[in-house]
Parts: structure tokens; C-alpha cells; sequence
């Protein structure tokens, strides 16, 4: 009977340190820190993915991105060349000769404590590029929309948002036809 005592004293004792130390492993989990605004300042590396009609073109696009500005300094613009110059020949001299496009994108951020993220609300501007074509420059005028509002997340310190080119005038005529120009940056590191 002793024995018996002892040993369900025993394994009482065994399950309730068991249950404590498992309980203690709870708490042991990843320590969120609270996103800041000021998280979002930094050199991004992105996935572009660019998409007009049936075309997807996947690439690599750097940016940076500060207070309330996100900057490109090589802004991809060769389907909107493509789509303003027909001939793929031209296409590639005009870019060439254009170079290095920078364009700004504006936006404003705010804090989603729920999620623990920083919001962005974009205000984009129009994109003017001189595109040459047969010894003549065109003025070409891109206007971009964004339809949905960009993530910065905390926890894994990246970036995710997209961009329309939704119209393009050429010296000040609409062009028509044209297929609109999705960029979708679907992931953007910090580094």
C-alpha cells in the first residue's frame, strides 16, 4: 500500500513539472517588435513583373525608398517604348538613346497596428519621356494609377505594391489602341 502511495505521489509530481516546463515554452516564440514608419526607409531589390495583354516579363528592379518618395533610378520602360514605337528594331535603337529612366512615385504611410504593418497610399505623378523615333523626338506622357494600397512588413523587412501605366499620350494625342502596363512588385527585400 505504501509503495502504491509513493508512487502515484511520484507521478503526480512528474506530470505537474512535465505541464510547468511546457508551459514555460509558450512564451518562447518569436519577439514581434512594432513596425515604424521610418522602417520603410532603405535600398530595395525587387521581383517586377510586368505584364501587358498576354506578355509577362519577370525581372530584378532596384529602388529606394525614403520618407514619403520612392525612387527608381532605372525605371523599366520598354513596353511602354515598344507600345509608342511599333517597329522592334526602332524599339531598341530608341531605347538605347533614352537610357536610364528615374522616376519617382510618391506615397503616404500610415501604421496598421492590427497587422503590423505600414500601409502605403500612393499619389503617382506622370512619367515624360522623349522617345526618338525616324530623326524625331516624341514627347510621350505616362500616366500611372495605383488601384490598391502597398505593404511594408515588419517581420521579414519587405515591400509589396503595384503600378498601372494606364494611359499614354504622344505629343499630346491619346494613344490609341493600347493595352495598359501592369507593375506589379509583388516582393521587395531591404538590403
Amino acid at each position: 500500500m505504501k509503495k502504491l502511495t509513493v508512487l502515484k505521489t511520484f507521478m503526480a509530481v512528474l506530470v505537474s513539472a512535465v505541464s510547468l516546463s511546457l508551459m514555460s515554452c509558450m512564451d518562447d516564440g518569436p519577439e514581434i517588435i512594432p513596425v515604424k514608419l521610418e522602417d520603410v526607409n532603405g535600398n530595395y531589390k525587387a521581383k517586377l513583373i510586368v505584364t501587358q495583354g498576354n506578355n509577362k516579363i519577370e525581372k530584378v528592379a532596384d529602388f529606394k525608398a525614403k520618407k514619403d518618395t520612392i525612387t527608381f533610378l532605372d525605371f523599366p520602360v520598354k513596353e511602354i517604348v515598344k507600345s509608342v514605337v511599333k517597329d522592334p528594331a526602332k524599339t531598341e535603337s530608341a531605347l538605347a538613346a533614352i537610357g536610364k529612366v528615374k522616376y519617382n512615385l510618391n506615397y503616404t504611410s500610415s501604421i496598421n497596428a492590427n497587422h503590423n504593418v505600414v500601409e502605403l497610399i500612393f499619389a503617382p505623378k506622370t512619367l515624360e519621356i522623349q522617345i526618338p523615333e525616324d530623326g524625331a523626338i516624341k514627347k510621350t506622357v505616362v500616366t500611372f494609377i495605383t488601384k490598391e494600397k502597398g505593404f511594408y512588413v515588419g517581420q521579414n523587412r519587405a515591400m509589396q505594391f503595384g503600378l498601372e501605366a494606364e494611359k499614354i499620350t504622344v505629343d499630346g494625342v491619346l494613344l490609341t489602341p493600347y493595352e495598359m502596363i501592369k507593375y506589379d512588385f509583388p516582393y521587395c527585400v531591404k538590403y
